[in-house]
């Protein structure tokens, strides 16, 4: 399919390697609405990590999203999500925000699900070759992203809306344009733009090849595939931004020289840092540490004890991440917190508000219900209970007549009737 029309800029090349700071001291002395406002202000809040290509962001990257600039119109911005499992994890919920955040300042996003890509498996900041998954897995761990992102995008419609004229908000599956493809007739139409030493240049490549286990030919070609759905999405979308984890970086730089090969026109790349333990290890399945955004594999309550538990010296830099409060709001909630950290009021509302993104409002009600038993809260038949995994034990807290005495607080008392045990 053609490209559609698209607003054309004049490169403003010089000469030198003008750092981010540029970008962002022009963007600070312009915060308004237009570009420069809107890029400072996320990197204000520690979402955006690298620009490329660095040379053509101070002025063409900010000018596609300047509102006031003549033939202005919503530009499109993507992000790629592998259904390697059948759910999201904490670590997603960077790049959701990041694409949120253009959401909100009028722009179109999309989220595109890897259900061709998960086959390969991307080698990107991994050590050795992903378990490999058949066909069927991946298509039903695709569903269930694609019903994970969107149950996230309505919460973000429904509940957190500024009054403010949005952008859309698209999920997509890169599957639905890999299965037209036969495997010769794409070598030969997209293989040949490729370079290997190139390819064979990316820091995920060199790790891996140097590596005891080596890579596979299905890896290394992963790159190919992500440039490959760049360039479909500024084709069929006008898509102009690919936004990603800063291990994308590679995949990133091979989907910009990949469309400035074929069209001419220059794209970009936006990353986001990577979230880590306190032990400095990636948030997210491989690492076996993944805090889940499906209710069945991570409950509501267990993701607000997640974000409660999170230490002092980190809480200031998660409300700017995962939330949108503003930024003097967040300025004041920890000049609170600082006064009486014992009662952990950054963490508690930073767990809220993750949790009504991720849950909705009934989560977050049901996650606040779970706190008051850890805190102490409930007793049942005159005993405390503080593991919300404990309760209601046949023998122990229902007696044998079938009833329960429960406490809530000082002055809820309840008499409860089990009409089956």
């Amino acid at each position: 399919m053609a490209a559609p029309m698209l607003r054309c800029f004049s490169r403003c090349w010089w000469s030198g390697t003008p750092g981010l700071s540029g970008v962002l001291a022009l963007g600070l002395r312009k915060a308004h609405s237009g570009a420069q406002g809107l890029l400072a202000a996320q990197k204000a809040r520690g979402l955006f990590k690298d620009f490329f290509p660095e040379r053509g962001t101070k002025l063409e990257l900010p000018q596609l999203f300047d509102r006031s600039a003549a033939g202005y119109s919503p530009q499109t911005i993507y992000c790629g999500f592998d259904p390697t499992g059948d759910s999201l994890h904490v670590g997603h919920l960077l790049a959701l925000l990041s694409l949120f955040h253009f959401q909100r300042a009028g722009h179109n996003v999309i989220a595109l699900v890897g259900g061709a890509t998960a086959r390969l498996g991307d080698p990107s900041g991994r050590t050795k070759e992903r378990e490999a998954l058949d066909a069927e897995r991946v298509g039903a761990n695709a569903r269930a992203l694609r019903l994970g992102l969107e149950a996230l995008a309505a919460n973000h419609q429904q509940l957190f809306t500024d009054g403010r004229t949005w952008g859309s908000f698209t999920v997509l599956d890169n599957s639905a344009w890999y299965q037209k493809q036969h495997l010769v007739d794409f070598l030969a139409a997209v293989g040949g733009h490729f370079r290997m030493g190139t390819l064979l240049s990316r820091l995920s490549v060199q790790t891996r090849l140097q590596s005891p286990e080596g890579m596979s030919l299905a890896e290394f070609f992963y790159q190919v595939l992500q440039a490959y759905d760049f360039y479909y999405l500024f084709q069929r979308y006008g898509c102009r931004v690919q936004l990603g984890g800063s291990d994308q970086l590679g995949n990133i730089v091979s989907g910009y020289e990949f469309i400035h090969k074929l069209t001419g026109e220059d794209v970009f790349g936006i990353t986001v840092p990577l979230i880590t333990n306190t032990t400095g290890a990636k948030l997210g399945k491989s690492a076996g540490n993944a805090v889940w955004l499906n209710r069945d594999k991570t409950s509501p309550f267990e993701l607000y004890q997640f974000f409660v538990r999170l230490q002092d010296d980190s809480v200031e830099r998660y409300l700017k991440l995962f939330t949108f409060l503003p930024l003097p709001e967040i300025d004041h909630i920890m000049q609170l917190h600082v006064k009486e950290p014992e009662k952990r009021s950054a963490q508690k509302r930073l767990a809220a508000e993750v949790t009504k993104l991720v849950h909705g409002r009934e989560g977050l009600d049901s996650a606040k219900r779970y706190r008051m038993i850890t805190e102490g809260g409930v007793s049942i038949n005159h005993r405390q209970v503080t593991n919300p995994e404990c309760v209601l034990v046949v023998g122990q807290h229902i007696l044998k007549n079938g009833l329960s005495l429960l406490k809530i607080g000082k002055r809820n008392f309840y008499i409860i009737k089990w009409l089956q045990l």
